[in-house]
Parts: structure tokens; sequence; C-alpha cells
């Protein structure tokens, strides 16, 4: 299998908050890439491609100018894809997520391709290897999020509701840590299928609205997390009235793009998670990065 190649460029290579904005921009071509043979992995720290030298081709484009690494034969590739797997190559060593993120991708591979083979006994040995040794983040995604609610809602004893625009993987492990808020309100357009998802996520109740249901009333307490980034333009006008009808406390944007820009709420304490200039978290962004 010395044909098996792999291409990237990661947050070493060059700034997280321009990883994490190439990123986004690539990740809608992973089926189109798939199709071809060629495994794509895109987190908010990386660009990587993976497949048989001749199915990759020519690849500039999902590079745009960016510096990038070159591995030749499946074992290099086996031994980069099982380290990203375990969090080795993580800024938060160890961070838990990573290890989905990657098996997403490979799912959507034809298994009986080599690099399919190739990647799959790779996040074999990450999660092997987390087990054997324990590696596992004391301080991981979820933890750094709630960290900064906490500090946004400091001096506050009862803070208000907590809504979660997202049901995701990292939405659904954020709904486990919402203990410090009175109650739990997940934000979909397709309240069935969430309630299928939710099922056994949580021993706390959640209620599921539409983003045309909230903001009936101000709550100046509570607490927005926007956990996705997948929201059409129909859908992000609707979220966009319901936050000034709401007028939380603060809305946490975890998306590497921000799903709102701050002029569209201009009156709102909008805290995204990255910036151009790397400054720590605050009201206007912050440069923390995971994957």
């Amino acid at each position: 299998m010395t044909d098996i190649v792999g291409h990237y460029v990661d947050h070493e290579m060059t700034s997280p908050f321009q990883m994490a904005q190439h990123s986004a921009k690539i990740k809608p071509t992973a089926i189109d890439l798939a199709e071809r043979g060629i495994l794509l992995i895109t987190t908010c720290l990386r660009v990587e491609v993976y497949g048989d030298e001749s199915a990759l081709g020519s690849i500039d484009l999902l590079f745009s100018g960016f510096p990038r690494a070159l591995l030749k034969g499946a074992r290099d590739v086996a031994k980069r894809l099982a380290e990203i797997s375990s969090g080795a190559k993580s800024q938060i060593l160890g961070e838990p997520n990573v290890n989905d993120q990657v098996s997403n991708a490979v799912a959507v591979l034809d298994p009986a391709l080599p690099i399919s083979r190739i990647a799959r006994l790779a996040l074999g040995v990450g999660r092997a290897s987390r087990e054997r040794l324990h590696f596992i983040a004391p301080l991981n995604y979820d933890r750094i999020v709630y960290d900064l609610i906490a500090e946004q809602f400091k001096g506050i004893e009862e803070p208000g509701r907590l809504y979660m625009i997202g049901a995701g993987m990292l939405g659904r492990d954020l709904i486990r840590g919402a203990d410090r808020f009175r109650s739990t309100v997940v934000v979909t357009r397709n309240p069935k299928k969430l309630r299928r998802r939710l099922r056994g996520s949580s021993d706390r109740e959640i209620a599921i609205m539409r983003p045309e249901e909230i903001g009936g009333v101000r709550e100046l307490q509570s607490c927005i997390v926007i956990a996705t980034a997948d929201l059409s333009e129909d859908y992000k006008a609707a979220l966009k009235g319901a936050l000034l009808r709401l007028e939380p406390r603060t809305i946490v944007d975890l998306s590497s793009i921000p799903v709102l820009s701050k002029c569209a709420v201009p009156m709102l304490n909008y805290v995204t998670m990255y910036a151009p200039h790397g400054r720590q978290l605050s009201r206007s962004g912050c440069a923390a990065t995971l994957n």
C-alpha cells in the first residue's frame, strides 16, 4: 500500500483563527471527495486528505495557498490518523471529541477502500491507546465552555434558562453539564426528530422549542449557546429575531465562523470562540481552540 498518501495543514503550521475559517470552508466538500475515494478530515484545527495517490490528483484548491505537509505510505498515514484520533495532536492533549470527528469522516467512505481500512485500524489504535494510558484531558471542551459561562454569570445566584441551539455531539455533551441553570431548552426546527435523538441523553427534563417560539418575554438572566453552524439563512434570520426578543444575558457562539455578526445583535453580549488577533475569551471573542 505504498501508494497511500496524505496531505495536511494544521494549527501548528498557521494561525488557529485562519485554520478554523479554512476548515469550515472546506468541510462541505467531504461527500464529493468520499465519492472519489478520498478521506477528508476537517476539524477547527486541521484540513487533511488521505487516499490513493492517483485518486488525490490535484488538491491545491483544498489548501488555497496554505503550507502543507506530505505523508507517503500506509504506515505513516495510519500513524498520523491514530495520533489525531487519540487526541495527541490536539491543542488540549487528550480531548475526546476528535475521535468522533475522525470516525464520522471515515463513515462516509466506501469500506472496501484501502484508505478506509487503514483509517478504521488507526481509529481502533487511537481508542485503545486512550484507554490503556488513561489519556483523557481533565480540561476538555465542555469544561472550557462552562468556565466561560460561569465567568459571564459571576455573581448571579440563580441563572435563568439555558437555550442550546444545536443537538449534535457537542450540544448533547453540553446539555449534560447544565445543572447550574433553572432549566434547559433545545431549539430546533424538527422537534420530533430531536426528541428521538435526545432520548436517554440526560436525566434532566429538557424542553424543545422552535426558534420562533422563544423570546415571548425577555429573559435577562438566561444564556444562549450556539453549538452548530449548520443553519440556513432563513434559520439565521429567525434565530436573530428570537435573540433580540429574548435579550439573554450572554450568547456564546461555538462556531469557528460565527453564526451571527456583532452588528446583527449590537445590544447583546455576543461571545465567539475565535478572533483574528488571538485574544482571550471576552465579549469580543477569543482564540480558544481544541481539536
